[in-house]
């Protein structure tokens, strides 16, 4: 089934998009903006960390099938994506820094997922495949300086390649692989390299949401990892799926773009943000030793203004971050938080 174009998008309505992934912190907000758009979603995912229930109400009415399912299992991949137009591959081995860093092994998984997933979309026929890929793609040594006002730009992954992690590394990998299929095969493809995604239905093992359940359940001393120093760039998590779905409409050779707000944020401000607005006051407490990764990582999305349409963040981060600080406050048992917080900050 090939895109319909009708005014300056693409015409979701009825369309058989499947994202993998789909039961996760952004996989499911990119369903709920695909069910919005009338698409029909396919979902599989393995509930390793997603959860059915950030898909409920979709599951209820009956817009969306959920398949759990394990993507590297033998014909798994092959049977989910036949009869897609779209498919939207965000499943992962991931995690916030915590994870990533000593989870090495886990992450290098993805390397066999995101292969058999474009393979079997290829010999499927699928209109398009967008690839969720990362900021963890950019070189680290072009990071390391916190004074330096840096905005990394799409061309700088390039030799000497230095991504971080083993996630950088097989992020890099797919986007090198979808470029390949595209050039080789005609495997219609965009990628989109998310930074620092923040929102209602994230975990604990992200920072934004491990600062604020710190908060919430009255830690004290409050615990920062590193010096608080390091910038980052928190891009809300509905302006991350709107640019997914523009990337689908708008990029057919496997390019990669930059999905993230040029503000700058240290850790420091962000936490001293959400005790102001919680009202928590505590002692703060650093720790260096801990998982920080790069300290200034910030995208430029200018690009993405470019070939999406004009797309830009809507939500800016102290708006978005009073939301999800609000989300959390309300969906969440202080002693449930207290109990499992300590594991949360490195598992899934």
């Amino acid at each position: 089934m090939s895109a319909v174009i009708v005014g300056n998008g693409v015409d979701w309505k009825n369309r058989p998009v499947l994202v993998t992934g789909g039961a996760s912190f952004i996989g499911s907000h990119l369903v709920d903006a695909l069910v919005a758009r009338e698409a029909v979603v396919r979902v599989v995912d393995d509930l390793s960390s997603g959860r059915e229930d950030n898909l409920a109400a979709h599951l209820a009415s009956g817009r969306v099938e959920l398949i759990r399912a394990d993507l590297t299992d033998p014909g798994i991949a092959g049977r989910l994506v036949r009869g897609m137009s779209v498919v939207f591959h965000l499943a992962a081995d991931h995690g916030g820094r915590g994870y990533l860093e000593l989870h090495q092994a886990a992450c290098a998984s993805n390397l066999v997922l995101d292969g058999l997933v474009f393979r079997a979309c290829h010999e499927a026929g699928v209109d398009k495949v967008v690839f969720a890929s990362s900021g963890c793609v950019y070189p680290n040594h072009l990071q390391t300086d916190p004074g330096q006002t840096l905005y990394l730009t799409e061309e700088m992954v390039g030799p000497p390649y230095d991504p971080d992690g083993m996630y950088g590394w097989a992020k890099l990998m797919g986007e090198m692989t979808l470029r390949s299929y595209h050039r080789d095969r005609g495997l219609r493809a965009a990628a989109c390299r998310y930074f620092t995604v923040y929102g209602d239905r994230g975990h604990e093992n992200h920072a934004i949401i491990a600062m604020i359940a710190r908060a919430f359940v009255g830690q004290d001393p409050y615990v920062v990892w590193g010096n608080g120093e390091q910038i980052r760039n928190w891009t809300h998590v509905s302006d991350v799926a709107h640019g997914t779905i523009l990337a689908a409409e708008c990029i057919d050779d496997g390019s990669a773009v930059n999905l993230g707000t040029m503000e700058r944020t240290r850790v420091i401000d962000a936490v001293k943000a959400v005790l102001r607005y919680t009202g928590h006051e505590p002692r703060l407490e650093f720790h260096p030793e801990m998982p920080t990764g790069p300290l200034n990582r910030v995208a430029d999305n200018a690009m993405a203004r470019k070939l999406l349409r004009g797309w830009a963040p809507e939500v800016n981060f102290m708006n978005g971050l009073r939301r999800t600080i609000d989300w959390y406050f309300a969906t969440h048992e202080r002693e449930a938080v207290a109990t499992s917080l300590g594991r949360r900050l490195t598992e899934r």
